[in-house]
């Protein structure tokens, strides 16, 4: 039976992902989700940085945490010293954790249960993150005043890889501004599309004006990639009629099994995109192309060094490489053929 649910739950989240929603619409309909079967008194749901495993946004159930108390969460949550902190869960094999595991001493110590939650009369805990490919996309902690069973983790681990896929896909639809929205296509396991948002409608005219059937080719191309790579994801730029260019990235939706659907994302390639386009057809390395990144940025020599971890002589090495293989003399001319470059497209 749990099995079954959590199954069930894993392509609800794999639908949700496909309807092109933000983190938080995205969080705020799997809470509904994950509440049918493992209920709470209190929920609340975050997007992660990956890079530094940040809170980025928040999300509550029905039942928000009083505001007075967000300050202390807040400063427990980064101040040192307490047990199963998002940071901390992210590092650790196991993707769920429950502080009535904690032997006495960490549940004495541990300001979140005793500062928090046993004042708003509840007394446990379950956190979980949402982790894929290796990176924290997100996570979530569920308070309630009765203790969480064996089933009820094991239906939360089993459901956090999907809701890590559906974050990381969610990431890419904020703060878009005016530009014209990502069109999403889900991929089953036998190639047929099983869903297309009307933005990837628009996206199918565009790119079929260069040949009848091209976006079907690119979508499925995109998601046979993502399938056969072991990180779950594949990227491409291809060009699109106007020989500007369009980004076109894949992504497993469920925990990376081999018969998960693939969401297929297609927008106009941003301006990071052609960076890294121009910098490979020029013959920068990896590293190169970091302190290109960082140059454009505005940073001087020793904060590239800082940031980097390299010595600011090889800072100065790695400028001068660069500067021979794009044909300038200064960091003026390498930002303006990068960027030249990048509005010619």
């Amino acid at each position: 039976m749990w099995e079954g649910r959590a199954r069930s739950a894993r392509r609800d989240v794999a639908a949700l992902a496909s309807a092109g929603l933000g983190v938080a619409e995205l969080h705020a309909a799997a809470i509904e989700l994950v509440e049918r079967v493992v209920p709470t008194d209190l929920t609340c749901w975050a997007s992660l940085d990956p890079d530094t495993v940040v809170i980025s946004s928040m999300t509550s159930g029905a039942a928000r945490v009083p505001a007075r108390f967000e300050p202390l969460l807040a400063t427990l949550e980064y101040g040192g010293g307490e047990p199963h902190t998002f940071a901390e869960l992210a590092r650790r094999p196991a993707a769920v954790a429950r502080l009535s595991e904690l032997p006495d001493r960490d549940r004495a110590r541990c300001g979140r249960l005793n500062e928090v939650w046993r004042p708003l009369g509840l007394a446990h805990e379950l956190r979980v993150v949402f982790r894929v490919d290796g990176a924290c996309w997100g996570a979530a902690g569920l308070v309630r005043r009765g203790e969480f069973s064996d089933r009820e983790v094991e239906f939360v681990e089993s459901v956090a890889p999907a809701l890590a896929a559906a974050t990381r896909l969610a990431a890419r639809f904020g703060g878009a501004g005016g530009e014209e929205p990502p069109g999403i296509v889900v991929v089953g396991p036998d190639g047929v599309v099983r869903a297309a948002t009307g933005a990837a409608r628009a996206w199918e005219r565009e790119l079929d004006e260069i040949a009848p059937g091209r976006f079907a080719v690119l979508v499925r191309a995109a998601a046979t990639g993502a399938r056969a790579s072991a990180v779950g994801t594949f990227r491409a730029r291809v060009r699109d009629a106007a020989g500007g260019w369009v980004r076109l990235c894949g992504d497993r939706l469920v925990g990376g099994a081999e018969d998960d659907d693939v969401a297929v994302t297609v927008a106009r390639a941003s301006g990071a995109d052609l960076m890294a386009l121009r910098c490979a057809a020029y013959g920068l390395t990896a590293r190169e192309r970091e302190v290109c990144d960082q140059v454009v940025a505005g940073l001087s020599t020793v904060d590239i060094a800082d940031r980097l971890a390299i010595s600011a002589h090889t800072v100065q090495d790695h400028l001068k490489s660069v500067f021979a293989k794009l044909d300038v003399r200064s960091r003026g001319g390498l930002v303006a053929t990068l960027r030249r470059e990048q509005a010619a497209g």
